[in-house]
């Protein structure tokens, strides 16, 4: 059950059933985390790295962006970056992401436990600085997740890795794949946003099946057809325009901080 005071977009993965559980019952056996697979971690690496590279004019353009508004409105002034501790294969892990929120809805003093619910307030439109209100309709908090990637804390692909109270309450529940395989950027499940499949947890199981299954080169082409499909995710998400940089889009953002 949620919290009221939660909100249901950051966890809505439900309980599996107790047909799955019977289906993938040898799970409940299993010691995490699995051992890596080679193909997918060279993977991973090598186009996070590409990645990292590709966007670093972005993550330079939300920095400058974010020290100029913080001089025109200095109650938005603070960090771009920040961090909470989450878990991915069973082990906690700094997970890094762009600031979103004024520093005034952020609760400090777990801001500096790295708790997820200094935070939360993010999913409050009104507490989002204009640059927050530009990231978080482009998804670009989660481009620091590539750095995630590259020191070998998260995947590519994989079950979202959650916050830690959140991790440990899927798992009480019986969604045990969490503690099998690395978190990703994207989920199987996770690409479902948007629609009734989302949280349901046999894709998390049907994943890690495969994980432990399929040979090699196939499973990679496995992990390529949901980044496909999570890049769809991104450019028809709620909100979204059709393109990821309309120009339109862009001066809004300009011309709502010099409004103000």
């Amino acid at each position: 059950m949620v919290a009221e005071n939660e909100p249901k977009e950051a966890f809505p993965y439900r309980p599996p059933d107790e047909a799955l559980k019977a289906k993938y019952r040898h799970f409940y056996e299993m010691v995490g985390p699995l051992k890596p697979r080679l193909l997918k971690t060279g993977f991973d690496k090598f186009l996070s790295s590409v990645i990292l590279l590709s966007v670093s004019p972005i993550l330079l353009g939300l920095y400058i962006a974010n020290l100029i508004e913080g001089v025109i409105i200095p109650e938005n002034r603070g960090p771009l970056f920040y961090y909470y501790w989450a878990i991915s294969a069973g082990r906690p892990f700094k997970k890094y992401k762009v600031r979103l929120i004024k520093m005034k809805y952020v609760d400090k003093e777990l801001a500096e436990k790295g708790d997820w619910h200094a935070w939360s307030g993010e999913w409050t439109p009104d507490c989002r600085t204009y640059v927050g209100r530009f990231v978080k309709k482009f998804y670009l908090d989660e481009l620091l997740q590539f750095f995630n990637v590259l020191k070998g804390d998260m995947s590519i692909v994989g079950p979202r890795p959650l916050a830690i109270h959140h991790h440990d309450r899927d798992v009480a529940q019986g969604n045990v794949t969490r503690n099998l395989v690395r978190g990703g950027i994207l989920g199987y499940g996770h690409i479902r946003k948007g629609t009734s499949e989302f949280g349901n947890p046999r894709y998390e199981f049907e994943y890690v099946d495969r994980y432990l299954n399929d040979p090699p080169f196939k499973f990679l082409l496995f992990d390529l057809s949901i980044i496909l499909k999570g890049i769809k995710v991104v450019l028809e998400g709620k909100g979204l325009y059709p393109t990821i940089y309309p120009t339109y889009e862009v001066l809004h953002f300009v011309s709502g901080i010099l409004r103000v």
